[in-house]
Formats: structure tokens, sequence, C-alpha cells
């Protein structure tokens, strides 16, 4: 095969077949194909798209360029999660207890953050002792005898996906659907799991902007993962402003302590609900939604989630004292409290503002060797469709920063206060399967 016939072929519209999508794919990964070429053969997939058995190959070739993770050791169907990403994303704190609390393994690799804030390995480092690096076999004993385990992902997870993403970035073709499913899919396949539930978030913090584009997303993404025999649901949450009140890392643990303890805020609680409840059912716990719904609602308020989660801290060497005592989580040095300019309601929070500015006071990295700083973060007082007076406080920046002046001038942007009263925000727009 030759490079230049196939970036010839799909920028014709023609179809692309398995062993041509692999030489692309396997040879750019080993070196043999250039940037210039993977860089065309892209472009060509921005404009030509790809079809289902297409982005299918594609994302199998990524998962074939490396490591694959074994779960067969492990006893039930393994149900994993994955998140589009959002600001104030917490939920897979509160899945992985919850989900396991009713005996469907949680097996979770997750990966670190780059952008406003850590990813869900990065939060769990803001507990004291909590290991995020397990090996093989306590990974699986511990799913086995617990039904829940986290650690970060295999290095040499889809280096394919690595290597092309980065091309990506710099060539204007990471909005591509087909190429966004497949680095999802094959991230999530790669891990070992029989059964996927998809957080598909869209608004202004979200990386898809508006709710067609999100759907045809899920759509994609449920499609590669039925063709590839593992059962999978999408689905589509809110994310036109941050998930719950906190944006940070020690601030995101604190706040889905609450949600386990039955005391969260009302969206946070309904998506963590909704996303648990498939996986409870896809994992064979219940026959259908609205039952796993009522069962794990029930849980959150009886105590046992909590506890379940205080189950996992201890099982990966955390100590749990901060579960009742916040204060033992990080704390920030400067709290600083940005006010209303004037009186009204707010009518829109902008979501992806706020991460930014959550990323300036320390909460997130812009490379992968930057610091995190734990304590960082903000805390929302007040969200859509809230009632405001001049000069109350909209939200408070928490930073170990002495210099914050950008932050403050940006949060300033990221509230629209107006006299008109919003409608009440949807937490969940659809479910694809």
């Amino acid at each position: 095969m030759l490079a230049i016939e196939i970036i010839e072929k799909k920028k014709n519209g023609i179809q692309l077949n398995k062993q041509e999508i692999d030489f692309m794919v396997q040879g750019y990964t080993k070196g043999i194909i250039p940037d210039y070429q993977m860089a065309a053969f892209l472009m060509s997939i921005f404009f030509q798209k790809m079809d289902k058995d297409e982005t299918s190959n594609l994302t199998m070739s990524f998962v074939n360029s490396g490591d694959r993770v074994d779960l067969s050791k492990l006893d039930g169907v393994k149900v994993d999660k994955h998140s589009t990403g959002g600001v104030g994303d917490k939920i897979s704190l509160i899945v992985i207890p919850l989900v396991a609390s009713v005996g469907v393994p949680v097996a979770k690799m997750s990966g670190r953050g780059l952008g406003h804030t850590g990813g869900t390995i990065d939060k769990l480092e803001s507990i004291e002792g909590f290991r995020v690096e397990l090996d093989e076999e306590e990974f699986i004993n511990n799913v086995n005898k617990y039904k829940m385990a986290i650690t970060g992902q295999s290095a040499n997870l889809v280096p394919a996906d690595k290597k092309i993403y980065a091309l990506r970035d710099v060539t204007a073709t990471i909005n591509s659907i087909p190429l966004i499913a497949s680095s999802i899919m094959s991230k999530k396949i790669a891990s070992g799991a029989d059964a996927i539930v998809l957080d598909v978030k869209v608004g202004s913090g979200a990386f898809m902007k508006n709710l067609d584009e999100a759907k045809k997303l899920a759509r994609t993404m449920v499609d590669i993962g039925n063709s590839l025999n593992r059962k999978t649901v999408a689905v589509i949450t809110n994310m036109n402003q941050p998930l719950g009140r906190e944006v940070g890392n020690a601030n995101e643990i604190n706040e889905a302590i609450r949600v386990l303890k039955g005391q969260g805020e009302e969206d946070e609680t309904v998506v963590a609900l909704t996303i648990a409840s498939y996986m409870a059912v896809l994992g064979g716990a219940f026959e259908d939604f609205q039952t796993a719904y009522k069962k794990l609602f029930d849980i959150i308020q009886s105590g046992l989630a909590i506890d379940k989660f205080n189950e996992l801290i201890l099982i990966q060497g955390g100590n749990p004292d901060f579960i009742n005592n916040p204060a033992k989580l990080p704390q920030s040095k400067y709290n600083i409290e940005v006010k209303a300019k004037n009186t009204g309601y707010v009518n829109e929070i902008d979501a992806e503002i706020i991460g930014l500015s959550a990323m300036l006071l320390g909460a997130g990295r812009r490379t992968k060797d930057d610091f995190i700083d734990h304590a960082a973060g903000i805390t929302l007082n007040k969200k859509i469709g809230d009632k405001v007076l001049k000069g109350e406080t909209l939200c408070v920046l928490h930073t170990n920063k002495e210099d914050n002046n950008e932050a403050i001038d940006r949060i300033s942007e990221a509230y629209l206060v107006n006299e008109s009263i919003p409608e009440k925000e949807k937490y969940v727009y659809d479910i694809i399967e």
C-alpha cells in the first residue's frame, strides 16, 4: 500500500477498508508515515467523514496500537463510564462507590487532567495517603472483593491516539466526530470494559457546544460500542454552567461527599444517579432504569453510599477523616469574594470562563508537567435562576497565589445578571442507546 493512494481515496469520499486504516494508523505510530501525510489523511477525514464501519475499524486500530487491559479475572459484567469533560465534573467520584454498592464491579482507570482542573486521579491525590497507582494483582483483588478500584491509566494504552491527537491539535482537525469518537472509545475498549456508559456534556463548558452535535457524537460512540460487542449507552447532560457549586480538586472531593451523604446540589445528584443507574442496569443488577434509580437514591439516603466511599478510601491507603471533617483536605491561603454589580437574576454563567479562571488560580495545568494546587478552585454561591442583590457574593476564589487579578477580571465576565427570570435548566437532555 501507499499512503498517498489511501489519502487520495479518502479525499474523494471513498470508503476505506480495515487494512488501509491499519496501514495509516500503525505506520504513523511506528514513525514510518511522516507527519505531513498523516495531517493530510486527518484533513480528508475531517471533510469527508467516516461511516460506521470505518469509524469502528479506526477505533480498533487505535486499540491494537498498544497495551490492552485483561479483566477476565474479574467476576461479573465490567462496566465503565466516560465523560467528555466539563467544569466541576466530579461524577466518577460519586458513581464508583454508588454502583459498587449494588454489586456491579467498577474497575476504573482514569487519567490526569489537562486544562481547568485535574482529572479524577488528580482530585483523589487531594486525599492524604490515597494511592492512585495499583499493580494489576491488587487492582483485580480489590474489584473482586470490594467491587471497586481506581488506578491511573497505563502509559502504553492506545499510543496511536496520543500521537495522532497531538497532530490533530496543531492541524485544526480536533473537531471531527469520527476522530473524537474513535479517540474516546478506543481508551474504554482497551481498558477491558464489557459495557460503557458515556456522559456526553453539551454547553458553554463542554467540548460540544450545541445539542445536535452532541447527539451526533453520542450516536457515533454508541454505534462503535455496540458494533464491537460492548453494551453502550450515552447520557447527554447539561454543561451550560458548572456542575454543582465547586470547581477544583479538594473542593470537588468535598462536594462529592455531600452528594453521597444526600446533601448535594440537585443538578449533580440527578446526573450522578442517572449515570450510575444505567451502569447498574448494564451490569445486570436491575432490569430497568427506574428501578435502579429508586434503589440508588435510597442507598444514598440510607448512608450506605458514603460508607462505600469510606471503604474505597481505606482500601487504597487514604485517611478518611476528611469525610466528616472537610478541613482535613488541602486549604487555600486566600479566599477572594467576587461581588454582584447589580440586582437581578443569574441568567447565564459561562462555564468555560469559570474553568479558565480556576486554572489561573492553580487548579489545573496547561502542560502535563505543570504543578496542580489541590486547594485552588472556585465556589459558586449563585447559579442560574438564583436571585442576586447588588453587592452579594457571586462566587469565592480559592488560591495560594498572591496575584489573582487576571482570574478576578475573567470571573466578572462569566456572570450575566439581569431582571428577567430564566427558565429552569434541564440536567439531562437525552439518552442514546
